[in-house]
């Protein structure tokens, strides 16, 4: 079935210059990009971003670390893109992700691990209208 995924390449990775190989590997998994900016997260929309981790010791930091240089914003599809892109994405800890996953391959560590891509089709949907809207997204 046919969905739609929100993927955020990080400042680590943007920093390093690293968007287009991370594109390459999530079209190579067969996944489209039919979405996507570069934008400079604000503090605001990073911590409405992040607003289920508001609680949490490291909120802080992460809302630090996604304003602290461009990020790229985008809408995937595919088949079953929500597990297909987590898949292709790795484990969050790349000592942990399996070989030719994109934190595997490019993720620093936990806290620069490259990417973030959505972890149900329900916060799809949210995530990707916080930065799109249907008129955006080119199927």
């Amino acid at each position: 079935m046919t969905q739609r995924t929100f993927s955020i390449i990080k400042p680590d990775a943007t920093k390093r210059n690293l968007t287009g190989k991370i594109n390459a590997v999530i079209e190579d998994a067969g996944l489209r990009i039919v979405a996507q900016r570069r934008i400079h997260m604000t503090p605001a929309q990073a911590g409405r971003f992040y607003a289920v981790h508001k609680e949490r010791p490291f909120y802080g930091e992460l809302v630090e670390t996604m304003t602290s240089a461009p990020v790229v914003v985008q809408v995937l599809e595919g088949d079953n893109a929500v597990a297909r892109y987590r898949e292709v994405m790795g484990a969050t800890n790349p000592e942990q992700a399996a070989e030719g996953t994109i934190r595997k391959l490019f993720a620093l560590n936990v806290g620069e691990n490259s990417v973030h891509g959505s972890d149900s089709l329900e916060n799809a949907a949210i995530e990707i209208a916080q930065f799109f809207s249907e008129a955006d997204i080119v199927g």
